[in-house]
């Protein structure tokens, strides 16, 4: 009997999740805009609002496309002052 051995994660990205500070008190439509924003950027794989803790972003991202600090000029280019806080 021939088994063949499939990987677990096609997908060989590496990816990791950060917190950003968002410093504005930003209202519904302004959190799904910038989520929206985000996700819709090459290399950008997720991006969400803390329930509860609307000021604090998580965000997902290629590590061989993007820094930290290039999330951070992103989420700042939407208009927004952000901070970066760290890994999750």
């Amino acid at each position: 009997m021939n088994q063949v051995v499939q990987p677990v994660n096609k997908d060989t990205r590496a990816t990791v999740e950060i917190v950003v500070h968002i410093t504005e008190g930003l209202n519904e439509d302004q959190r799904d805009h910038l989520a929206s924003a985000l996700k819709n950027t090459d290399g950008i794989t997720g991006a969400e609002f803390c329930p509860l803790r609307y000021h604090l972003m998580l965000v997902r991202y290629d590590t061989d496309v993007f820094t930290s600090q290039d999330v951070l000029r992103t989420v700042a280019a939407q208009d927004v002052h952000a901070q970066l806080l760290g890994p999750v």
